[in-house]
């Protein structure tokens, strides 16, 4: 118990240092090199995945695929990705995030897909019996329907992004990851139970937020029967 409680007094000392909140190796810049990995990676794998799974929920066209998409990009080591990048572009930034929206793209496109499906069909029937387009009855139909699953799936997917954004420390590049990286290398077991924490800590924080944005956006309505993000 003594050593539990000494190994959290060090990592607490650790996190409260001056020399740890400033410089290019202090917690902001590392911070925001994580951040702008992980933003990055998030932006790409939304803009894939609310597409396809927006257009094959709507049309009902290619459920196959989408699955079968899912299913590879899930099979892809993350790690590995990133060291078969690494080898053939160089240490740059690219094969962090390629890596990383590999793992984005699937819970973000199933999520989209299986929200936009699973609308009712009544409720699609009675907005064009208003005369709603195919383009109405989606925008103004499904995805606020489908909004609880949607905001699930990001969710999900930016959790994964932010908690694996630490790879990139392992090709040269910064982040958050360096304290682990760093710290395992020169046996500083404070540095990499400090980085974990602050790691774990941004991750609860992403996915407060994710929970503030479903109250603030989704009716109210949906909120009782939705699955929980």
């Amino acid at each position: 118990m003594n050593g539990l409680w000494n190994q959290i007094t060090l990592v607490a000392d650790w996190l409260s240092s001056s020399a740890q909140w400033r410089g290019d190796d202090g917690i902001p810049n590392r911070l925001a090199e994580h951040l702008t990995y992980s933003g990055l990676s998030l932006l790409f794998a939304a803009l894939i995945g609310l597409a396809l799974g927006l257009l094959v929920g709507h049309t009902g066209r290619g459920a196959f695929g989408v699955a079968s998409l899912a299913n590879l990009a899930r099979a892809i080591p993350t790690f590995g990705l990133v060291v078969l990048i690494v080898t053939l572009v160089g240490i740059q930034v690219t094969p962090v995030v390629v890596a990383l929206v590999a793992l984005a793209v699937p819970p973000i496109l199933v999520n989209t897909f299986e929200g936009v499906r699973g609308v009712e069909a009544d409720a699609k029937d009675a907005a064009r019996g208003m005369g709603m387009t195919g383009w109405g009855v989606l925008w103004r139909v499904e995805v606020p329907m489908a909004l609880p699953l949607i905001l699930l799936g990001l969710r999900t997917a930016a959790i994964q992004v932010v908690a694996t954004a630490t790879v990139a420390a392992y090709p040269g590049l910064g982040g958050l990851g360096r304290y682990i990286v760093d710290g395992l290398s020169r046996n500083d077991y404070e540095m990499v139970i400090g980085g974990s924490v602050v790691v774990v800590s941004l991750a609860l924080l992403v996915q407060a937020l994710f929970t503030a944005l479903r109250r603030l956006i989704v009716s109210p309505g949906l909120l009782g029967r939705a699955p929980s993000s």
